[in-house]
C-alpha cells in the first residue's frame, strides 16, 4: 500500500474517534472518504441516530449498521440515499426493537433501488413494513427477516406478488405458515428464488416443502430444520432433486 493511502487510512482512523468534535468539517468531506468513514465506525458499533447524517450523501451505495445503536431515526436520515443497493441491520448480540415498520417504510419509499435488505432479529418490523419494500424496492434480490417475530404469511405473499428478482430469502424463525410460502413460490419469484431458509418455522408442514420443490426449479439451498410439523413425505418429494444433484445444501430435522 502506497504511503499516502496509509496515512490517510490512519487520519481517517482517528477521525472516526472524533467525529462530535469535527462534524462541521465531515460534511463537507468527499464521499468516498465519508464511506471508508462509515465502515470503520461500523465495524465498531459507533454510528448512532446522531450522527449518520454527517455521513451520508446521495451516492452511498452500502451501509452496513449491524449491531449499531440506531433506531427509525436514522432510517428517515436515508432521504437523499436514493441510490443506496444494501443496507445491513441485523441484531447478532440481541433483539432489537429500536427499528420498526415506520423505518423500513421510510427508506423503501426513499431507496427503490435496494437489492439486499438484513433485518435479522428486527423484532419490531411487522407486515407493514415488508409490504412497503416489497411494493416499492422490486429489483430486491437478498431479504433477511429471521427472526421478526412480527412476520406473518401477508409478507411473503406480498414479495411474491411483487419482487421477481427475488432469489434468496431467510424467514426462519418466524411464525408463516404454509400459506405464506405457497403464496412467495407460486409468485413472480419462483423461478429466480435459488435459496430459502425456513428453519425453526414451527407452522410449516409438508406442504411448504412440497410447494417449493415444485414451483422453484432452480433451488440450490434449502433449510428447514427445526420444523416439526414437517414429515417423511416432505423427503419424499426431495428425491428427485437429490439424485440429480440440484442442491448445494440441504437440511432438516428428522422427528
Amino acid at each position: 500500500m502506497p504511503a499516502s493511502q496509509s496515512l490517510l487510512n490512519l487520519c481517517i482512523s482517528c477521525l472516526a474517534n472524533y467525529t462530535s468534535k469535527y462534524h462541521t468539517d465531515i460534511k463537507t468531506l468527499p464521499p468516498n472518504i465519508k464511506d471508508n468513514l462509515l465502515k470503520i465506525m461500523s465495524s465498531h458499533g459507533t454510528v448512532t441516530d446522531t450522527n449518520i447524517s454527517q455521513m451520508l450523501h446521495s451516492g452511498l451505495q452500502k451501509l452496513d449498521l449491524q449491531d449499531c445503536k440506531v433506531s427509525d431515526s436514522a432510517l428517515k436520515q436515508l432521504s437523499n440515499c436514493r441510490q443506496l443497493k444494501e443496507i445491513v441491520l441485523n441484531c447478532r448480540k440481541e433483539n432489537c426493537f429500536n427499528i420498526s415498520s415506520e423505518g423500513i417504510k421510510a427508506m423503501a419509499l426513499a431507496c427503490p433501488y435496494l437489492c439486499e435488505i438484513a433485518l435479522w432479529r428486527c423484532c419490531s418490523v411487522s407486515d407493514e413494513g415488508i409490504l412497503a419494500l416489497a411494493h416499492n424496492c422490486r429489483l430486491l434480490r437478498i431479504l433477511t427477516i429471521s427472526g421478526c417475530s412480527a412476520i406473518t404469511d401477508a409478507s411473503l405473499l406480498a414479495l411474491g406478488q411483487n419482487c421477481s428478482f427475488l432469489n434468496s430469502i431467510n424467514f426462519s424463525v418466524t411464525q408463516v405458515t404454509d400459506e405464506g410460502v405457497i403464496g412467495l413460490v407460486t409468485g413472480v419469484c419462483s423461478q429466480s428464488l435459488k435459496e430459502i431458509d425456513m428453519a425453526r418455522c414451527v407452522c410449516l408442514t409438508d406442504e411448504a416443502v412440497e410447494a417449493v420443490v415444485t414451483c422453484c426449479p432452480n433451488i440450490r439451498i434449502l433449510l428447514f430444520h427445526g420444523c416439526p410439523l414437517v414429515t417423511d413425505r416432505a423427503r419424499e418429494a426431495l428425491e428427485h432433486l437429490v439424485r440429480q444433484n440440484k442442491l448445494a445444501q440441504l437440511t432438516w430435522t428428522v422427528y
